[in-house]
């Protein structure tokens, strides 16, 4: 259904054509748009029509439509804003989800468009809009809930409205108070600090003094006494809070309602499922905080707007006139209203002439026929891109029952179906060493030692401290990451690990276990020579794809086969794998079509086969989660607009992209959660809370704060400052609303990260991977002009054949050469990598001991600007800066040091000092108990290498 443009509101001329904002105010019952300068400012005794638009991954637009009800606006107003947006939704399609908003009861998709907050002002169009600041100053108090999105409502400003459960900000004319619940949480309280900056900037100019008060704590403190000099002095709140009325309706069972001559017809019906819902008419599925509108696609826009009446009717006669009215249209429901059926049937649609086509096209190319122009050209498809710097260094080993074998660096791409692998990947990220540890599961692998392979991964990954992030992939379902990790990727059916001979053994199943006599076929796949995979699949002629190259070998008998919708960067990806599975064997060449009869008797006989590639999961739009996972049980709830900030170190949480799901730990998380995180990622796919088909094989990562890598960074506009800075969240936000920046970090020198695939446009010698000659070829072979020019960079003319390059495998760590159950020494694999990477000496002119200087407490703290880390100072301080901050003989001074001791500078105290640069603990104890604690002076402790000073400092909860 659509409007004419005739009836069409002029207001909404032109509307929701590009992703963003739109706001209509209700004047005279007809929209007038609000300006842009005038998003966020919502008046009481007004009603608002607010669209956002969204454009998705895939760049279509969709849009939210949301009318914002005023507690003072009148009825009619309110009749009018319901209306039009009735109006506006089918002027867009008919596609757009409606909701209800009404004052202090905004549903959280909502609130997130206007962060932190939003403050109503008393007034609106009718009063003259009536300023409340133009007034003479008077305090007010406001409650504010949630741990996400806040809830901010204007409450009396008396003792009796204050209580235990919730967070209160007092703003006076001078200074605006915090008081937080001693039931509330760090999570919230944080959130609340979030509003006071707001009120701080929006009505006193930015000028203004802030304090916190907790509640139950006075102390003799001043900012506590004068905050309840407001209420009279100090007495204390009774135990049980007050009713304010906005406790949460109890969840009911959905009710259906048919909507008949616009009122509610109750559907008489034990069980909720889709057939119940006919495209003719309009329903109501009250679900207590909520009611769903669902609108048919054949219903007139008078029938759809007498729907909306009825749902307002129906919640009157119900006594809940505050709960949510969402509307959504047949054919582009929403998760939460299809998780509310029994049963919903798939509404995906397939392109059945073209996949027809396609099959048509291939059958006839494989009988000489001439097709061009049968098949419609496929879009361009831009390559994914690893997001990660591909000349690190690569460990591997192979899961054997409870143990890991290492494998040699030759061994290391060289992958078999029936076993599980971990690797360890270490590369330069933006300004420090960043570690991967992943596992992967073959097809064939048993579950036994893929239980194993995640406990012995989790545990390297605690032996580092929770530095490095962890994977879990699954073969066939491997990320890009992965494959830019190894390059040149072989995978052997079969197994080679005792936990699978002994399966093979009990099952009484013959072994398929790979044999260079044997006849084997690959499958050849990738996008070039640093993404490149040779896959054995059944050497028979089904497994054939006219999409893809494939290698058959029989003992010394060789064939490549290309499929003839391939290209020729296709065909040479075989001749560089055929270097590696059968290097000095002459191949011969079949193209599909004109096979020889030895390769279909080596093969067996012709049948039917593919011509599509396989496909792999797309990557959709992004969805942020915060998670809840007790005793088991997993709860989750999806942030909406979300951001950077919206990443709590309490908390975890849970980004879903379709193609690979992320887990981020929080710093503030304790090790026994972190520990479950890839079981709490593994839980949300089992759930599958958006309903999207999510394979059980995604990839899943584990994300610690502070590690984070740039293919999870990519999905916000991060600002890598914000990142590990220790504390939890409500000291952390504090400090910034007090000093009015991000408390400084000592961070070494950014340098310039390798985000795509391939090499870094400037070589670091040092680091560049290391390659290895193969026996001299007895085959030449042609190549594409492109990959000659590639291949000649690397490839030595004295060790090897010119016509193939070789593969290219990565340096290792420096290792013992004891075997390799050493790995389970004291000094691990993956210790003896850390500190390898790390440990060593810097130039003298690199070596900066910080000078301590007192912290003043009025003085907001520098933000730290990326000048300031250049190596070209600003002439007119550079030399200044150098001399105080670079004097490496000079013993560090206490004179002027404000001096706290131990126990109450550490991370977990009860007593902590308040106000102090919490990323430097250390510069606050005496000379004589930092030596004590230490062990040394602190001149000798800052000569130590960065990571050697955070473990001394972590070991003593300093860090």
């Amino acid at each position: 259904m659509s409007v004419s443009l005739k009836d069409l509101d002029p207001a909404f001329q032109g509307t929701g054509q590009k992703a963003g904002l739109e706001i209509w105010r209700i004047e005279n019952f007809r929209p007038a748009r609000v300006p842009d300068s005038s998003h966020g400012k919502f008046y009481t005794g007004d009603s608002y029509i607010v669209l956002k638009t969204t454009a998705s991954k895939s760049g279509a637009l969709r849009h939210d439509i949301h009318y914002w009800l005023g507690k003072d606006t009148s009825q009619d107003e309110a009749g009018a804003a319901a209306i039009k947006t009735v109006e506006l939704d089918a002027a867009l399609g008919g596609r757009a989800v409606q909701y209800r908003e009404v004052q202090g009861h905004e549903t959280e998709k909502f609130l997130s468009y206007f962060k932190p907050c939003i403050i109503p002002l008393e007034g609106g169009v009718t009063s003259g809009f009536k300023h409340h600041e133009a007034e003479e100053y008077k305090p007010r108090l406001y409650v504010c809930r949630g741990k996400h999105v806040v809830h901010v409502n204007e409450v009396p400003c008396a003792r009796s409205t204050l209580n235990h459960d919730d967070i209160f900000i007092l703003d006076t004319e001078s200074k605006i108070f915090q008081f937080n619940g001693s039931n509330s949480s760090i999570q919230e309280r944080a959130k609340a600090l979030e509003v006071v900056q707001y009120i701080k900037d929006n009505y006193h100019h930015g000028k203004c003094d802030i304090a916190a008060i907790e509640d139950g704590k006075l102390m003799a403190d001043a900012e506590a006494g004068e905050f309840w000099g407001f209420f009279g002095g100090f007495a204390p709140l009774p135990r049980k809070a007050a009713g304010d009325g906005n406790k949460k309706a109890e969840p009911i069972p959905p009710k259906l309602y048919r909507v008949e001559k616009g009122a509610a017809e109750p559907e008489e019906t034990e069980s909720l499922t889709r057939d119940l819902l006919n495209t003719n008419k309009c329903y109501l599925l009250d679900c207590g905080t909520e009611v769903f509108v669902w609108i048919g696609r054949t219903t007139s826009l008078d029938e759809r707007k007498s729907a909306s009446g009825a749902a307002e009717e129906l919640l009157k006669s119900l006594e809940r006139p505050k709960s949510h009215i969402i509307r959504i249209i047949e054919g582009f429901e929403t998760v939460v209203f299809r998780a509310k059926f029994e049963s919903w049937p798939e509404t995906a649609q397939v392109d059945v002439s073209d996949e027809g086509r396609g099959k048509v096209a291939a059958l006839l190319k494989r009988q000489g026929v001439n097709v061009k122009g049968l098949v419609k050209a496929a879009p361009a498809v831009d390559e994914p891109q690893p997001y990660i710097d591909c000349t690190g260094n690569l460990q591997v080993w192979r899961v054997n029952g409870n143990e890991k074998t290492l494998l040699s660096a030759t061994e290391q791409s060289k992958f078999y179906s029936g076993d599980c692998y971990i690797f360890q990947y270490s590369y330069p990220g933006e300004d420090k060493e960043e570690y991967l540890i992943g596992t992967w599961f073959g097809k064939q692998s048993i579950e036994d030692e893929q239980t194993s392979a995640i406990a012995l991964a989790s545990k390297m990954v605690e032996t580092m401290k929770f530095l490095p992030s962890l994977a879990r992939f699954y073969e066939g379902s491997e990320p890009i990451q992965f494959f830019a990790i190894f390059q040149s990727f072989i995978v052997f059916k079969g197994g080679v690990s005792e936990g699978y001979k002994k399966y093979i053994a009990d099952q009484g199943v013959d072994d398929d276990t790979y044999t260079e006599d044997g006849v084997a076929l690959f499958r050849v796949q990738g996008s070039g020579p640093e993404n490149m995979q040779a896959i054995q699949v059944d050497a028979v002629p089904s497994s054939l794809n006219s999409s893809y190259c494939y290698i058959l070998h029989s003992g010394a008998t060789v064939f490549t086969w290309t499929g003839n919708l391939t290209s020729p960067d296709n065909q040479e990806l075989v001749e560089r794998q055929l270097d590696i599975i059968k290097p000095n064997l002459q191949s011969k060449t079949q193209k599909e079509g004109s096979e020889s009869e030895q390769f279909w008797q080596l093969l067996g006989e012709k049948t039917e086969y593919s011509s599509q590639k396989i496909a792999r999961e797309p990557e959709s739009d992004p969805h942020l989660f915060s998670c809840n996972f007790v005793k088991g049980d997993l709860k989750v709830a999806e942030i909406y607009n979300f951001t950077q900030d919206d990443l709590m170190t309490e908390d975890i949480f849970i980004l879903d992209c379709h193609s690979d799901i992320f887990v981020w730990v929080g710093q503030q998380v304790d090790s026994k959660n972190k520990l479950q995180a890839l079981t709490i990622g593994e839980k949300f796919v089992e759930r599958d809370y958006l309903l999207e088909k999510l394979s059980p094989k995604v990839p899943i990562y584990v994300i610690i704060e502070g590690n984070e890598p740039p293919f999870f960074t990519r999905f916000f506009t991060w600002d890598s400052a914000k990142s590990g800075i220790h504390g939890n969240s409500f000291q952390r936000k504090l400090a910034l609303v007090k000093n009015g920046g991000i408390p400084a970090i000592d961070k070494p020198k950014k340098r310039t990260p390798v985000m795509h695939g391939g090499r870094s446009s400037v070589p670091d010698k040092s680091r560049a991977r290391s390659m290895s000659s193969s026996p001299d070829r007895v085959r030449v072979r042609g190549r594409s002009p492109a990959f000659s020019a590639l291949a000649a960079t690397f490839e030595n003319p004295n060790a090897r054949n010119l016509s193939t390059p070789p593969p290219m495998i990565r340096k290792l760590y420096p290792k013992s050469t004891t075997p390799d159950s050493a790995v389970a020494a004291p000094k691990s694999a993956a210790i003896a990598a850390l500190t390898a990477s790390f440990d060593r000496t810097p130039a003298p002119k690199e070596t900066i001991i910080p000078r301590i200087r007192k912290v003043n407490p009025e003085t907001p703290t520098e933000t730290p600007t990326p000048e300031s880390n250049s190596k070209e100072l600003p002439k007119e301080n550079s030399m200044d800066s150098i001399q105080e901050d670079s004097k490496e003989d000079e013993a560090e001074d206490d004179e002027g040091l404000a001096v706290h001791p131990y126990d109450r500078l550490t991370t977990n105290s009860s007593d902590p000092v308040p106000e102090i640069d919490i990323t430097k603990r250390e510069t606050y104890l005496s000379t004589a108990e930092f030596k004590e604690k230490f062990g040394m002076a602190k001149d000798a402790f800052y000569k130590l290498p960065k990571w050697k000073q955070n473990k001394l400092k972590m070991a003593l909860h300093l860090f």
